[in-house]
């Protein structure tokens, strides 16, 4: 499985001849669109993960590409395959599986209604919370995308996230607006946090990874 991070929180999920897009939304501005598209998911209704326009097109070049993700994404997209985000149910796209968790976005503030949100699990062993910490039950994640920066998070609950989840490997995401002096705050206590578990933390960067 090969996996490519783009800007912020957007990345492209490959395994044997099959590709999804996760998360294409207003922050990425370095995406390269693939040549071949199977699948795009949606997290969440936010522009940061969301970028309608954009989906659009990469639909319009790729009718056959199924969109999944929570109900108020998919209603948008009639006119093409769609998967409503189910929790725990099993899903194949291409020749991927994959699998929602958690159901609901992380609070910002009392006042902002709070959207569905659902992480994804890619071939039992990619974990994509969105904008949440909802760790998968009964599930070794082999590779964790950390969300690290964002007015729904602390770094502290995202260090003990990362902790609970245990991974092997881990990268950070959705740091879309961090200076690259906060990006290298978060690596070093990412770094540290990843030596409790014995897992390995690497930024990706707008490179891809062979997992």
């Amino acid at each position: 499985m090969k996996v490519t991070k783009f800007q912020h929180a957007c990345l492209l999920i490959e395994h044997e001849n099959s590709s999804v897009l996760v998360d294409p939304g207003e922050f990425t501005r370095d995406l390269i669109p693939p040549r071949k598209l199977d699948g795009i998911i949606i997290t969440h209704d936010h522009p940061d993960h969301f970028d309608k326009k954009r989906v659009s097109q990469l639909l319009a070049k790729h009718p056959k590409a199924t969109i999944a993700g929570p109900e108020a994404i998919i209603t948008q997209f009639s006119n093409h395959p769609t998967i409503r985000a189910v929790v725990n149910t099993p899903f194949t796209i291409g020749n991927m599986s994959l699998r929602f968790y958690g159901g609901t976005h992380a609070p910002i503030i009392p006042t902002l209604p709070t959207p569905e949100n659902f992480g994804v699990l890619i071939n039992d062993s990619l974990y994509y919370p969105g904008d949440s910490f909802v760790v998968p039950d009964n599930t070794k994640v082999d590779t964790l995308a950390l969300p690290v920066s964002a007015p729904w998070l602390k770094i502290s609950e995202a260090m003990a996230f990362l902790v609970a989840v245990k991974p092997r490997v881990v990268f950070p995401t959705h740091d879309g607006v961090l200076s690259e002096d906060g990006k290298e705050v978060v690596d070093s206590l990412a770094s540290r946090a990843a030596g409790v578990v014995g897992a390995t933390y690497r930024r990706l960067d707008t490179s891809s990874v062979k997992l």
